[in-house]
């Protein structure tokens, strides 16, 4: 059974990718939106196209690394929309910024403190309204136990498996107060880098170096992000689409591996 979300936050939805997606498909739900951004023109270009299409919609500039910037968009979407009923937790910062691990704090702490915290002040504005929906946005990259062929941005990774466990947690304590908390890890999406990257290989080159041979489109992305807001019979649980297959639900409570080697202690 499925639910019609009244105001959403969709962070991270000032670009042209995924989060624009998951906002305009939400407006045209007839849920209220709240773009979020620290790309403001981008966020104003979000509204407008919403505006457009007569959805309902406001824009509210944030750094999900800074709390108080956080605690200010939740503030925003109870005073402009009267209450908040789902966050999508999808702003994300993927590519190292420096050398070695150093590089690593900007996803970790967009990625993973920034939906900790998005989170955590959400579910106190969704215990105002008797319940409510998270949805955060996590990665294949986060599942892999390492690497059988080059790329990948550790920080990135780090964080996005983070995500998946904070969501499983956060699940089971939140559902006592009518929230449920749920997780996409999808593979590679259409989005300008990836998509640039993918054009410019062969199918040879794509089998060789791991890469899928089709890429998952933003609506697509925009439909599972809403199916797993608004559908009751889920929470805690993380869905995996890699590009080339189906989306599938990890069953609650899977060890997390599938193929192992003794380890002799002799």
């Amino acid at each position: 059974m499925s639910e019609h979300p009244s105001v959403v936050i969709v962070t991270g939805s000032g670009g042209s990718g995924c989060g624009r997606a998951i906002a305009a498909r939400f407006a045209a739900d007839q849920a209220a939106v709240v773009v979020s951004d620290i790309d403001e023109a981008g966020g104003h270009e979000t509204v407008r196209l919403i505006e457009q299409r007569g959805g309902r919609v406001a824009f509210c500039r944030a750094d999900v690394r800074d709390e108080l910037e956080v605690r200010h968009l939740i503030e925003f979407a109870e005073s402009t929309f009267g209450g908040l009923s789902v966050l999508v937790n999808n702003a994300s910062s993927p590519h190292p910024a420096g050398e070695g691990m150093a590089g690593w704090i900007p996803s970790l702490q967009t990625d993973l403190l920034g939906t900790l915290c998005a989170t955590r002040y959400a579910i106190e504005a969704m215990r105002r309204l008797g319940g409510g929906s998270i949805v955060n946005i996590s990665s294949i990259s986060a599942l892999w136990h390492g690497r059988k062929t080059p790329g990948g941005f550790p920080g990135y990774d780090v964080a996005k498996l983070g995500v998946i466990r904070l969501t499983t947690w956060v699940a089971k304590d939140a559902a006592n107060d009518g929230i449920r908390v749920n997780c996409l890890a999808p593979g590679w999406i259409a989005t300008d880098g990836p998509r640039q990257y993918w054009e410019s290989l062969t199918p040879v080159q794509r089998a060789e170096r791991g890469v899928p041979s089709k890429l998952l489109s933003t609506k697509e992305i925009a439909d599972v992000v809403v199916r797993l807001a608004t559908d009751r019979s889920l929470n805690g649980r993380v869905v995996v689409w890699w590009s080339e297959d189906l989306p599938r639900l990890i069953e609650w409570g899977d060890r997390g591996y599938r193929n192992v080697a003794e380890l002799s202690l002799s």
